[in-house]
């Protein structure tokens, strides 16, 4: 499978950041400028989100429920697992990385672009999505701070409150002011979605400073990462078979399962990346390296899988079953959309 294109623009903002790291008052513009990036990031979250649509998912709660607890359950046990491999396979700081990952909220575009390759329930996939990126503004660094609080991951209660003011805060003005923005956030979404973009490269640009600056990543070596992606295509792999398998034995249907699977198997770059540089400072380069492994990982394995569902004619298909989730949607409205995590957030109408 091809690279994903965004992961090449990380890759180089993180060598730049590793050539020319900004220092001194460069540093404090770059970090303000950050701030400023992830704040407006949300808004365009919470412009962009659709209340009544999220109202209406409600009454499909089996599934919504069962795509939380893989994401804010079941992946947070399998990192806390992960601890029995440190230090022989994986250093504390990448551990911290790992565990941080599993804490992260799911996607919401390429849950929606794969489910909808793989004739799943689209609808279901948008607000199952939606759900987990909301709940994940709080929960996130709430669970961050309870497992990683001792670790050195430097959380405390003041991080809490700028994650508050810097990302929920931020979602709630654009919730608000949806009614008189909505629409020109919908025409201009391809324009607005290179702002989404470049700001996440800028808060990878200011993170990956810091660290450089610190020599912080004098603490990795390749064998390390090897043994990085090893651990993640593991625990991909686990998440996979338990999504689909699980949401069998919940007797769901094959459509509800295909968006279960790719919405409760996947971790957001787009909201992890900031939730990162707010809790974890200077050690935020390290800490979102495996975010950023897993991210284009699972989105080559999904890929696969998706054109493997939809082929599958073993199965019949019953994606017009009813979900409860909302009116379907049209697939151009989620063609292309396999590298949201990588830049836009919640894009749903």
């Amino acid at each position: 499978m091809p690279i994903d294109p965004y992961i090449l623009l990380l890759i180089g903002t993180v060598g730049l950041a590793a050539l020319f790291p900004a220092r001194g008052a460069a540093a404090d513009v770059a970090s303000g400028a950050s701030t400023a990036a992830i704040a407006f990031l949300f808004f365009l979250y919470g412009a962009r989100l659709s209340t009544r649509e999220a109202l209406d998912g409600l009454r499909h709660w089996r599934l919504h429920v069962t795509v939380l607890a893989c994401t804010f359950v079941v992946f947070p046990v399998l990192g806390l697992a992960a601890r029995g491999l440190v230090p022989m396979v994986l250093t504390q700081p990448l551990y911290q990385g790992l565990l941080f990952l599993a804490l992260v909220p799911s996607t919401i575009q390429s849950s929606i672009a794969f489910t909808s390759i793989a004739r799943g329930n689209v609808p279901a996939a948008i607000c199952a999505g939606s759900f987990s990126s909301l709940v994940g503004i709080v929960l996130t660094p709430l669970l961050a701070a309870v497992l990683l609080g001792g670790s050195g991951g430097g959380f405390s209660a003041h991080s809490l409150v700028t994650i508050v003011l810097q990302l929920l805060v931020p979602f709630l003005a654009g919730q608000v002011l949806r009614r008189w923005i909505g629409g020109f956030v919908a025409r201009h979404r391809k324009v607005l979605g290179l702002v989404d973009r470049g700001s996440i490269l800028l808060v990878v640009y200011t993170a990956f400073s810091e660290g450089m600056v610190r020599g912080i990543w004098h603490q990795v070596s390749p064998a390390r990462l090897g043994a990085l992606l090893a651990v993640e295509a593991v625990l991909l792999g686990v998440m996979l078979a338990l999504t689909w398998y699980g949401a069998r034995a919940l007797r769901f249907g094959r459509g509800d399962r295909i968006a279960i699977q790719f919405a409760g198997s996947k971790k957001s770059l787009a909201s992890g990346l900031p939730m990162a540089s707010v809790l974890f400072g200077a050690h935020a380069s390290l800490a979102v390296l495996p975010l950023m492994l897993f991210h284009q990982m699972q989105l080559m394995v999904c890929a696969v899988i998706a054109k493997r569902r939809a082929r599958d004619a073993q199965e019949a298909p019953d994606v017009h079953q009813e979900s409860g989730a909302g009116e379907a949607r049209d697939v151009d409205d989620v063609r292309g959309a396999h590298d949201e995590d990588a830049a836009a957030g919640p894009r749903p109408r």
